[in-house]
């Protein structure tokens, strides 16, 4: 908390204000966001870098006041977990409204691309400095869309992650797209759909688990919900499975080595990464026959449903559950 004060010093508005352990309601907070960044203009024109760092000012006094609530113990993991997402959310949508007018070749209004979310994102497991992992679709059968929309992802980028004299609103990363680094900024649902079913390794399966719409067109969303769900319940070989997965898990063991004598929260063995790959496991292989464990639920409920389906022993699924809790929390607070 010390630290953050001193980067943004603005968040002292908030003790001074006297309200940072009240409850935020987030459709007054949006609205009073949208407000003030309507009135940053420079004569009749947006004033662009007022607005970034407009964006940057409320999201860091918004972070630091669930930290004071953190602090005080007010909320469990899962709740400020779901609260930090819910502000990257909003933050997201409303930064796609606010940049795709500024696109010179926009060729729509209003733009049909969405945004999905992965990892800690797409779980609702963000953290206070969590990056985003994001992977933009659009559904757009112009024949300009496809550069429109890439010239429109790398301008959102430069938005929300450019510093600025506010600071960082967040870090993002679009490697998970489809063919990563080399791939397209945005991809159009129907290349996506097409990828995921023929070319997607396991391990961008697992990542699949964790995926979720969370800004832009809600149409698209809820499209690429249905591909998301069809391609996690597609039968699997539970031997092959297991051995891909357990490869993956090895390479990213040898590629996050620990040369401390301190136990590392993620990545060593028994750490987060173990939890989250057997998670993603019992979803690959049995959310066919277990429909519940298709749902974005998060890793510890998704341990629960699993236990619920004879998957997993309870006791077993409670254990790995509060495991996984306390690393979260650790983590959070910097204890790395």
């Amino acid at each position: 908390a010390t630290s953050y004060l001193v980067r943004h010093p603005i968040v002292l508005d908030e003790l001074i204000a006297g309200h940072v352990l009240e409850p935020i309601d987030f459709d007054a907070w949006e609205a009073a966001l949208r407000e003030r960044l309507d009135a940053a203009r420079i004569e009749d024109q947006p004033d662009t870098e007022r607005q970034m760092d407009i964006a940057r000012e409320v999201h860091h006094a918004t972070a630091f006041r669930l930290l004071a609530q953190d602090i005080e113990g007010m909320l469990t993991v899962e709740r400020l977990s779901d609260l930090l997402s819910e502000i990257a959310d909003r933050m997201l949508g409303i930064a796609m409204e606010y940049v795709w007018p500024q696109c010179p070749r926009r060729h729509r209004d209003v733009p049909r691309i969405a945004a999905i979310a992965y990892g800690r994102l797409g779980g609702k497991e963000l953290g206070y400095t969590s990056d985003l992992d994001l992977v933009f679709v659009y559904d757009d059968e112009d024949k300009r869309a496809q550069e429109a929309y890439s010239i429109f992802v790398r301008r959102l980028n430069t938005w929300l992650s450019a510093q600025t004299a506010a600071g960082v609103l967040f870090e993002i990363d679009l490697r998970l797209r489809p063919n990563g680094d080399a791939g397209l900024l945005a991809t159009s649902l129907a290349a996506f759909e097409r990828y995921q079913r023929e070319e997607a390794w396991v391990w961008e399966h697992q990542a699949l688990t964790r995926a979720r719409y969370c800004a832009g067109d809600a149409a698209i969303g809820a499209r690429f919900e249905a591909v998301r769900r069809e391609i996690l319940a597609r039968p699997r070989d539970a031997g092959k499975l297991r051995d891909e997965i357990v490869a993956m898990r090895k390479r990213m063991h040898q590629g996050h080595p620990n040369r401390s004598e301190l136990f590392d929260l993620k990545h060593d063995a028994g750490g987060m990464v173990d939890i989250e790959f057997i998670v993603q496991y019992l979803v690959l292989l049995h959310s066919a026959q277990h429909p519940a464990l298709l749902d974005n639920a998060g890793n510890i409920a998704l341990l629960g449903r699993a236990a619920d389906a004879g998957l997993l022993e309870p006791a077993r699924a409670r254990r790995l559950a509060d495991a996984y809790r306390q690393k979260v929390a650790c983590i959070r607070i910097g204890i790395v």
